[in-house]
């Protein structure tokens, strides 16, 4: 039987992530140069209101021209909204968002009268109205933050304890390259389709951290096994055996989560489309990320600190 040695190709593995943190970081340090924010914030962090309407195809030529934003942006700025967000939804393009400053109900009606008369009459049951004052966004963002926080923390407590100090401090590398680099995607998204994130989005994140530790949790477990099995075996021949009795149960885990999230993606709604999609991002890198990440680095921490003893040992003799 052919095993897959994972630490052979490790500088590949290593490589590719670098890579791909880098770029990430750059996107969300460009966005917060340009939107004081690494990544785009929805209405649920910075506050104001969101108008979602749909334009009505059944009324005979309403819907025979496309929407043009630039004609909508004239006609929100007509109303003295500027700097306003404005984004052209469902297949079809016939679903206008526009998130501006906070509205009273008479700002809103007037709003969507304007940008009636400009592109055409909208189906009344399909608009959407929600408004978020900025101190209730500013909470929503601490409170998702803290929980990032305490969840990082918590998973370093519970390794060190399960497991060893070195196994939780790779396991956290694994996180973070899986947050970093779901984020930096979205920061991209951002900058070049004006996707937005809101409190959804923290909560994927919680979930990536959740699937990733557990996959990381299985491929240590099987190699704290083996070392005890096997102390004869070297720990890069441990990691590789280890990796390769987990990975059928880390590929299989992850297709049968991916599959129904990516219905989800394509049919799911506007609401939990970029919710699916960061899941499906970060459950991937979480695959990926226990798999050539962090046994790998413990693999080389480990032969690092056992050249040193050996080094310590001659220079003593």
């Amino acid at each position: 039987m052919i095993k897959f040695s994972v630490i052979k190709q490790r500088g590949l593995w290593w490589g590719i992530s670098t890579v791909a943190i880098i770029a990430g970081i750059a996107a969300m340090l460009v966005s917060f140069t340009s939107l004081n924010a690494p990544i785009r914030p929805g209405l649920d962090f910075v506050g104001g209101t969101r108008l979602q309407i749909e334009r009505d195809c059944n009324i005979s030529e309403n819907c025979d021209r496309p929407i043009k934003i630039a004609e909508v942006r004239a006609v929100v700025e007509e109303q003295g909204l500027v700097n306003s967000t404005i984004q052209l939804l469902g297949n079809n393009k016939n679903i206008l968002s526009v998130r501006t400053k906070n509205l009273d109900v008479n700002g809103r009606t007037s709003l969507q009268q304007a940008i009636s008369e400009t592109i055409g009459a909208f189906d009344p049951k399909t608009i959407q109205i929600d408004s978020v004052g900025p101190t209730i966004g500013k909470e929503l963002f601490v409170s998702g933050m803290l929980a990032l926080i305490v969840a990082f923390f918590g998973i370093i407590v519970y390794l060190s304890v399960r497991f060893q100090f070195d196994y939780a401090l790779f396991a956290i590398v694994a996180l973070f390259h899986d947050v970093v680099i779901t984020a930096g995607i979205f920061a991209i998204l951002g900058l070049v389709a004006q996707v937005e994130v809101d409190s959804l989005f923290l909560v994927a994140l919680l979930t990536i951290i959740g699937f990733s530790v557990n996959d990381t949790v299985v491929i240590y477990d099987r190699i704290r096994e083996t070392i005890a099995n096997n102390s004869e075996k070297t720990i890069n021949e441990i990691v590789d055996d280890a990796v390769n009795q987990t990975l059928g149960r880390s590929i299989n885990t992850s297709i049968t989560t991916l599959l129904p999230l990516i219905g989800i993606f394509l049919f799911g709604g506007e609401t939990l489309k970029y919710f699916a999609l960061a899941l499906i991002i970060g459950f991937a890198l979480g695959a990926y990320s226990s798999i050539f990440i962090a046994s790998t680095l413990l693999a080389w921490w480990r032969t690092s600190k056992q050249g040193d003893l050996k080094e310590l040992v001659v220079n003593n003799e």
